[in-house]
């Protein structure tokens, strides 16, 4: 298969992950089902059950009420092996402003619950914090897949079909390296091939990448690594601002620090720009980490 032929099969695996069923099935509220992506840890990776959410929500609005911010919780460990269904509660309709609550379950419980807000276009004051500079381009990085050797066979084929090109700009935390242990990162990303033109799947798929990476600025202040043996990490909860529209096929660079980490949770943060400069989103997660004595 071609490399360019890979790309775009990567890229429709992750249309097909966001393409949500509508059930004939009612309640109070308004019922979705999806699938899950394959994981070699067996493990839902939380960006796209945070991903599938928003998709759900946003069909029970008109498309020019888009997201604006979201505040969600990691509840359980999904699997991934099976499927999702996803209710979403029609909180609050106002004249500027929508509201909704969406919970994704498997087995009747839940694995996820999220609040999420939705805006009319409305002009305003506007002012941004502005991208560093002196950034390597990122057609300079070698792909992160290229770059950990080492790993074991299902981790570097887990890189290699992911819909994303991901770049870091220092050593991938994949195994151990010699860069020096700071609380912050950046990387460059984008979707392997171009996307539909629909705004919400953009949305959405900026809500998947968002979830990817930017754990690393916790363990990179403490020289820890993905590999390293004993290592547990799970996000806690996630919250993001969408600023600006954005594609997500385009390279977009995800600035990434943590300003705090203590009682086994840790606190990272993120901006992401698109290439010409523009803030398009914020983040912001918090996780459980527990690291084995290295003495």
């Amino acid at each position: 298969m071609s490399a360019e032929n890979h790309a775009a099969r990567t890229v429709e695996q992750l249309l097909d992950v966001l393409d949500l069923d509508t059930t004939q099935a009612r309640t109070t509220e308004d019922i979705f089902t999806g699938a899950s992506h394959p994981m070699p840890s067996g493990r839902i990776y939380g960006g796209q059950v945070l991903a599938q959410s928003l998709i759900a929500a946003e069909r029970t609005l008109p498309e020019d009420r888009p997201v604006h911010s979201m505040h969600g919780y990691f509840l359980r460990a999904g699997d991934a092996t099976q499927g999702i269904t996803i209710a979403v509660d029609r909180i609050h309709d106002g004249r500027s402003f929508s509201t909704r609550r969406s919970q994704a379950y498997q087995n009747g419980v839940p694995i996820f619950s999220m609040i999420a807000s939705f805006q009319d276009e409305d002009p305003g004051v506007e002012h941004a914090e502005a991208m560093p500079s002196g950034i390597p381009d990122p057609e300079t990085l070698i792909p992160d897949e290229d770059r950990v050797d080492g790993l074991p066979e299902g981790t570097t084929r887990m890189l290699s079909e992911r819909a994303a090109d991901i770049r870091h700009i220092d050593h991938p935390l994949y195994l151990p390296s010699s860069d020096e242990k700071v609380p912050r990162q950046g990387v460059w990303m984008r979707m392997r091939a171009p996307m539909p033109d629909d705004p919400r799947l953009h949305r959405a798929a900026l809500a998947y990448l968002s979830d990817m990476t930017i754990q690393e600025s916790i363990l990179r202040a403490h020289g820890v690594f993905w590999a390293l043996p004993g290592l547990k990490v799970a996000s806690l909860d996630h919250a993001m601002w969408w600023h600006r529209p954005v594609r997500v096929d385009e390279w977009l660079l995800y600035m990434q620090e943590s300003p705090n980490a203590r009682g086994g949770r840790g606190l990272a943060t993120g901006r992401i720009y698109s290439r010409d400069g523009a803030l398009v989103a914020s983040v912001a997660q918090e996780i459980m980490i527990r690291v084995p004595d290295r003495d």
